[in-house]
C-alpha cells in the first residue's frame, strides 16, 4: 500500500506594502508606542468618525462625572434633590457657559465646582477647536490612480504604464513622480531580503499637472523588468510603489499621494483606452468614464526582445 501524498501547502497570502489609501499595511511588533504618547498626531491621522466620537465621548463622560459630584454635594438651586438628570444638564450648561438661569449654584462648594468645570470647559473647547481645525485644514490630494498597470508597446518598445488623474482639475505645480519596484531577493549568503529598486520613467516631472498623467517606464535592456513576465513577478512577490509630490496652487501647500500595484495587478499585453477627444468648439474633452478601461495589445514573443538587444 503506497503512502498517501502529503497535502499541498496552502498558497501564501499576498498583501501589499502600501494600501490604496496610501497607508502602510503591516503588523508592527516590539514598539512601545501608545496613542497617548503622540496624541496630536494620532488625532490628525485618525478617521473623522473616530475623532468626533472620541470628542463626544469625552464630553459626555466629563459631564456625567461632574453631575455625579453635584448629586453628592448638592447646592444647586432649581434642581431636584438627588436627580442625576438635572445635575447632568446643569453640568452641560456650565461647561458650555450657556447659563439659562433656571438652575444655579447656591453653596461655596457648588460654586468652586462650577468654577473648575467652567475652566475645564474653556480649555476643552480650545483644544478641540484646534485639533478639528487642523484636521479640516490639512492639505490633501484628490488624485485617482488607474486600477491596474499595464505592459504594452509604445514606440516599438514594451513599456510599463499606469495613469493618474487630478480630480480637482486645478493646477498641481512642480509635480514629481517616482516609481519603485519592491521584490524578494536572496543575498550571496542565502538570506532572503526585500529590496527596493527605482524605475526610471520616460517623464518623471510635470510643471503643471491639471488633468491626467500617463506614467511610462520603458522596458529596455537596462530595465529591471527586461526579460520578466507575469509569473516571474508573482514569484518574486513584486510590488510597484508609486509616489507623487506636488504644490497645490489653490491651497498653496505641498500635497502628496501614494499608491501601489501588486504583480497580480499588472496586465501584460494591454494598453489603456483613449480618453482624450475634441469638442466641436475646439476645447479638449476628457472622458473619465473610460479612465480604468484597458484594451488588448500583443507583445513580442518571449525571447524576441532579448534577441533584438543581442543583435544590436
Amino acid at each position: 500500500m503506497q503512502p498517501e501524498a502529503p497535502a499541498p501547502a496552502p498558497p501564501e497570502r499576498r498583501t501589499r506594502l502600501v494600501r490604496n489609501d496610501g497607508k502602510i499595511d503591516a503588523v508592527v511588533l516590539g514598539l512601545k508606542r501608545s496613542f497617548l504618547s503622540d496624541t496630536y498626531y494620532g488625532l490628525l491621522s485618525a478617521p473623522w468618525a473616530a475623532v468626533l466620537g472620541l470628542v463626544a465621548g469625552i464630553y459626555v463622560a466629563l459631564n456625567a462625572l461632574f453631575a455625579l459630584v453635584y448629586v453628592l454635594t448638592g447646592g444647586i438651586e432649581g434642581a431636584r434633590a438627588g436627580s442625576f438628570v438635572d445635575a447632568f444638564f446643569f453640568s452641560v450648561q456650565t461647561m458650555a457657559t450657556i447659563g439659562y438661569g433656571v438652575m444655579h449654584p447656591t453653596t461655596p462648594l457648588a460654586n468652586v465646582l462650577v468654577t473648575m468645570e467652567a475652566l475645564l470647559g474653556l480649555l476643552g473647547v480650545a483644544m478641540a477647536t484646534g485639533v478639528l481645525f487642523a484636521k479640516f485644514a490639512r492639505p490633501s490630494s484628490q488624485l485617482v490612480f488607474s486600477n491596474v498597470a499595464v505592459v504594452g508597446m509604445r514606440e516599438g518598445v514594451p513599456c510599463l504604464m499606469f495613469r493618474v488623474a487630478n480630480v480637482r482639475v486645478n493646477h498641481v505645480a512642480e509635480a514629481t513622480m517616482k516609481v519603485a519596484l519592491v521584490r524578494n531577493e536572496r543575498t550571496l549568503e542565502g538570506e532572503r531580503v526585500r529590496r527596493w529598486h527605482d524605475l526610471p520613467l520616460q517623464r518623471s516631472y510635470s510643471p503643471i499637472f491639471a488633468l491626467t498623467w500617463s506614467v511610462i517606464h520603458p522596458i529596455d535592456e537596462s530595465s529591471l523588468l527586461f526579460g520578466m513576465d507575469h509569473d516571474k513577478l508573482v514569484g518574486m512577490q513584486a510590488e510597484l510603489i508609486v509616489t507623487l509630490v506636488g504644490l497645490d496652487a489653490t491651497l498653496a501647500a505641498t500635497i502628496h499621494a501614494r499608491h501601489s500595484y501588486m504583480a497580480e495587478e499588472i496586465l501584460w499585453g494591454a494598453r489603456f483606452a483613449d480618453i482624450m477627444g475634441g469638442h466641436p468648439d475646439g476645447r479638449r474633452v476628457i472622458d473619465f468614464g473610460k479612465f480604468h478601461d484597458t484594451l488588448p495589445m500583443p507583445l513580442p514573443a518571449p525571447g524576441a526582445q532579448q534577441e533584438k538587444a543581442a543583435a544590436e
